[in-house]
């Protein structure tokens, strides 16, 4: 039998945080970071495959999935917000130490938690989670960052059109071998959260927030080398937002990263469920030992 998972909300510096939970409380806990433009739902799968051995905590972040949502002049919507609220749960449900896993916006979340307190990450796994200018894909970051150097009218349609049913559609879609296999569902009910009144001002606050996390780059870079802590990439090898030399890049300051480039795409996991699963096990059985 499946171990149940528990849909729950906290309250975080005044605003309701969601997040699944499933597994023994005194486990080892594994805290699973979801990227844009999704939620906690991209790990709805994967949360019962790996709750048997591990207590499973993923929240959506702020303006995300089914947490708050308040205007952009009520919250600053930068990665350091969010992850000051993603802290900030993980203080009010007593997790101490963690492995976190990362993928697309969890990617930045999760580098600002380990550089606040690196030796309270016990392992690192990486979905395109991208933490190297190596990863980025043109011409998708050309548009991004066209955005972010001069916000007008001219550079702000691109991003709009980021935020599109046919643009979500695609970043699950592009670059999977079998499509079939990746479920309508997804894009739908992502759609719906981004099309909701007043959503569309807070993903342009975080894409202009988005060159913070490559200055953070250097430090990120640092902690890897200083640190070793264990990483697994697990990588849908034909995305075109982060590309496969991203994960391929750990190795530079992790000589003992373990990479796994897979026929996928963005969102590997919903193509690649059980093979990323089962690199997950192994590679947590080993760092956690």
């Amino acid at each position: 039998m499946a171990p149940a998972v528990h849909h729950r909300t906290a309250t975080v510096d005044g605003l309701d945080v969601f997040y699944r939970e499933a597994g023994d409380p005194q486990a080892p806990v594994v805290v699973l970071l979801h990227g844009f433009p999704t939620s906690s739902h991209m790990f709805r799968n994967l949360i019962p495959a790996l709750a048997d051995r591990y207590r499973v905590i993923a929240p959506d972040h702020i303006g995300f999935g089914q947490s708050a949502m308040p205007a952009p002049d009520a919250f600053p919507y930068t990665f350091d917000a969010l992850t000051d609220v993603t802290a900030g749960l993980l203080g009010l449900l007593g997790v101490d130490r963690f492995a976190m896993y990362v993928q697309d916006y969890g990617a930045p979340i999760g580098w600002r938690l380990a550089l606040r307190a690196p030796d309270r990450v016990t392992a690192i796994v990486t979905q395109n989670g991208n933490a190297y200018e190596d990863g980025f894909v043109k011409p998708f970051w050309d548009g991004v960052f066209a955005y972010t150097d001069a916000p007008g009218p001219g550079t702000e349609a691109a991003m709009r059109g980021a935020l599109t049913l046919e643009s979500t559609r695609w970043q699950y879609l592009n670059g999977v071998a079998d499509p079939t296999l990746v479920s309508p569902d997804n894009w739908v009910h992502d759609q719906a959260l981004l099309d909701r009144p007043g959503n569309d001002g807070i993903q342009l606050a975080l894409f202009r927030d988005y060159p913070t996390n490559v200055k953070l780059y250097p430090r990120v870079h640092r902690y890897f080398a200083d640190s070793q802590v264990p990483l697994l990439a697990v990588w849908g090898a034909n995305d075109e937002i982060f590309g496969p030399d991203g994960a391929r890049a750990f190795a530079r300051d992790l000589p003992d990263a373990e990479i796994h480039l897979l026929d996928s795409g963005h969102f590997a996991l919903e193509s690649h469920l059980e093979t990323i699963t089962g690199h997950i096990r192994d590679f947590l059985a080993r760092s956690l030992a």
